[in-house]
């Protein structure tokens, strides 16, 4: 076979050849590394070292979690990053049943125009709903196209239909303000957001890596939008903790290399060491793959090429504030009404979930890309300004916090979009494992995508089907007992339907 050729021809390392590795192994139980430390490849660690799988982790980054991380640094978990409920931690409720694109409801926010004057109640509800009825006309608009376009412009189209429904000043900036939060919800603009696929699975289910809320369904076969959402209060550590417990982890370890082939899978690090198993699953982020970072001998085929190129990378980032003091009204989030979707901006209020008097700056799509050219105080001076327009007499703060995921060499952007014009078949490609490599993470997630719900299942899939094809393969299907994903460590951690903020 090519594989086997050019493994036995071109892997000499510094200890020797390829085949020293394998030689080393056989008769070892199976053996599988994971590459990536966020939530799947914890996920597909955990299920392969509970079914007695030898496991090595693999993380480029100083520490596990990946693109999901709690910061303490203000002396409270500080959402720069998803949170999930698990381990029986306190969650503060956000949201009702109905909500779709939003997180939280509309009855606890604060609207405010540039010139830091408040917006009427009644004007947000009823632009609200005429954003529904534009929504909903774009779906017509959907089924008269064959041809996929993007969200901004069915929504041109809808109003150049339905003049009625243009808005104009305030009412306008309003509207624009809705399509701000749609962008985050997307980490994309709404101009590079698939018309065909905005409001189906990938929409209803997901959440930003950079914020987590969790759906508090009361049972795991309710549909994903049952029982609304809720933010987990006490960060997101324990459940890192607990997935990773007893896994041989190695930090500080960037992949450069996946050779695949001769039964075996090589791994090469950064500093040129080998680490050679039966198998080896793959969940780094999108953008990592599709900056190819990481060479593959052989090379990946197009098709898994082209996938990977096909899907679309947001990108949200977030800027946390801490006062010494609250001067701002008692509600879940306070928002900034523009001309542009650009220019909007809201904020999330944590004082009212968690006690500490800390504000949440949230920044999507290219706007977010603009922030991370700021250094973090000019950034935290920009929110700043924007906040002192609502509130002229708000405090400087004490602490400030500014993520960079779309700069961040371990991440290079947040979650995945669907891109206008997306082969409908490109999950399935993206998750098609090649020989004795598995592929996972949120990208791969059809009915999850973006989310860390994504990525945990995915995760989960991805060490199942390993487990399977070893096993299969070693014809040892009755020595090794497949392991349920709902072990006592699991059962508590499992994360809820999720959807992104």
């Amino acid at each position: 076979m090519e594989s086997k050729e050019l493994l036995s021809t071109n892997l000499l390392d510094r200890d020797g050849t390829f085949a020293s590795h394998i030689q080393s192994q056989q008769g070892s139980i199976p053996s599988v590394i994971v590459i990536g430390g966020g939530i799947s490849g914890l996920a597909a660690a955990r299920i392969l070292y509970d079914a007695s799988f030898k496991v090595i982790l693999l993380e480029s980054r100083d520490r596990l979690g990946g693109r999901i991380q709690t910061d303490y640094s203000f002396g409270c978990p500080n959402p720069l990053a998803p949170l999930i409920r698990g381990l029986g931690l306190k969650l503060y409720r956000t949201s009702g049943d109905d909500s779709v694109l939003y997180d939280h409801d509309l009855e606890s926010y604060a609207l405010y125009d540039m010139d830091g004057r408040q917006v009427p109640q009644q004007t947000v509800i009823e632009v609200g709903e005429t954003f529904k009825r534009i929504l909903k006309e774009t779906g017509k608009v959907r089924d008269e196209h064959t041809d996929d376009m993007s969200v901004l412009k069915a929504i041109s189209i809808v109003l150049d239909r339905q003049p009625e429904l243009r808005q104009e000043g305030l009412v306008n900036e309003v509207l624009q303000w809705y399509i701000c939060r749609m962008e985050a919800w997307f980490a994309a603009d709404a101009d590079m957001i698939s018309l065909k696929t905005w409001d189906q699975a990938s929409a209803l289910c997901d959440l930003s890596q950079n914020f987590l809320y969790l759906q508090l369904s009361l049972e795991p076969q309710e549909h994903v939008l049952s029982g609304g959402h809720g933010l987990m209060v006490q960060g997101y550590d324990p459940i890192i903790k607990a997935l990773a417990k007893d896994i041989d982890i190695r930090l500080n370890h960037r992949v450069t290399k996946i050779t695949n082939g001769f039964n075996k899978v090589m791994v090469t690090v950064e500093d040129g060491r080998n680490h050679v198993a039966d198998a080896a699953i793959l969940t780094v982020p999108l953008g990592i793959l599709k900056a190819k970072l990481i060479e593959f001998k052989p090379q990946l085929p197009d098709w898994k090429v082209s996938a990977i190129s096909d899907l679309g990378v947001g990108n949200e980032n977030k800027i946390a504030l801490q006062f010494d003091k609250v001067f701002w009204p008692n509600v879940e989030f306070l928002g900034i009404v523009a001309p542009s979707s650009y220019a909007c901006g809201y904020f999330l209020n944590l004082h009212k979930a968690t006690g500490h008097p800390v504000l949440v700056y949230m920044a999507a799509g290219r706007f977010a890309y603009d922030l991370e050219k700021l250094p973090d105080e000019s950034a935290a001076n920009f929110v700043m300004s924007q906040l002192k327009k609502m509130f002229p007499d708000a405090t400087d703060p004490v602490q400030y916090l500014v993520s960079r995921w779309g700069t961040d060499p371990n991440s290079l952007g947040c979650y995945s979009y669907d891109l206008v014009g997306n082969p409908e078949d490109i999950y399935d490609k993206l998750r098609a494992p090649l020989g004795n490599l598995f592929f996972a993470g949120e990208a791969v997630s059809v009915e999850h995508q973006g989310s860390v719900h994504g990525a945990y299942s995915a995760g989960v899939m991805a060490a199942e089907n390993c487990q399977r094809h070893l096993l299969k393969k070693l014809g040892d299907m009755e020595k090794l007992e497949m392991v349920s994903i709902r072990g006592e460590i699991l059962a508590e951690a499992i994360p809820l339907q999720i959807s992104r903020m």
